[in-house]
């Protein structure tokens, strides 16, 4: 070191420690941690995230927030299709693990005026909860001006472009977001009894319920004869082939939008 000059550093953070751990019937209380659901106190996800492994639970596990003192909610072994659910985690801190949740941490209609509600949430969650499950090897990144799907290898080197129709004006589909491919199933309620939906962790940031019944303004990847321009109500229109692209990829794959 020259002389006269002198470096310092802050000492590293105090890890936090872990809660007492609860029992089946405490967990059981907790709020579910699913696509309909609202839980005050989830974590703010980044904008951008990278994963290359993704996870699945043992059993239910409970979620904290930012203080990772009290939980908040429960993260479901099995999803809604009663399937297993795959926990993306982005970070990791000592004990603990930072997973994106399928919930929203508040609704658009509860934000105050300039704010927007998160698309994505997070939350964290014991790291000795994690049971490895598979390995992504691609990315999906849309682009809403370009309406445009494409989907990369791990390195983020384009593979297959789609075009693609988004949000309309009142309605857009959520951008500087990435969340993960959560899920997929056929519904024909929905109109689509062919091509498989493919769910997204995401969620509308503009409206609560924007295409209307109980599905949590959820934004999700989905065949329409009309897949192209700003049609939807948030959603990522696809055609025949590029849903099928999609269809092929691993669940947990990162869902990445940008303007």
């Amino acid at each position: 070191m020259p002389f006269g000059k002198h470096t310092s550093s802050a000492p590293p953070a105090a890890p936090i420690p872990m809660p007492p751990e609860l029992t089946s019937a405490q967990v059981a209380a907790l709020p579910a941690a699913d696509y309909r659901a609202v839980i005050p106190g989830l974590v703010a996800a980044p904008p951008t995230a990278t994963w290359a492994s993704v996870f699945r639970l043992a059993s239910d596990t409970p979620l904290f927030g930012t203080d990772r003192a009290v939980p908040i909610a429960r993260l479901e072994a099995e999803d809604f299709l009663n399937e297993t659910t795959v926990v993306v985690r982005i970070k990791v801190e000592g004990e603990w693990s930072l997973v994106l949740v399928p919930s929203r941490e508040n609704l658009p209609s509860q934000v105050h005026a300039g704010q927007t509600a998160p698309a994505q949430s997070a939350a964290w969650l014991p790291t000795t909860a994690l049971i490895p499950l598979s390995t992504v090897k691609n990315r999906v990144v849309i682009s809403v001006s370009a309406q445009s799907l494409t989907i990369t290898d791990a390195a983020g080197r384009p593979q297959r472009t789609f075009s693609v129709g988004v949000g309309a004006a009142g309605t857009p589909t959520p951008i500087g977001v990435t969340g993960y491919l959560e899920a997929r199933y056929l519904d024909p309620a929905q109109g689509q009894s062919r091509y498989r939906i493919q769910l997204t962790s995401l969620h509308s940031s503009a409206a609560d319920e924007p295409y209307g019944g109980s599905d949590g303004g959820l934004i999700g990847i989905h065949y329409e004869d009309v897949s192209t321009g700003a049609v939807s109500h948030g959603c990522v229109r696809l055609g025949a082939d590029a849903i099928a692209a999609v269809d092929n990829l691993t669940l947990g794959t990162p869902i990445v939008i940008v303007a």
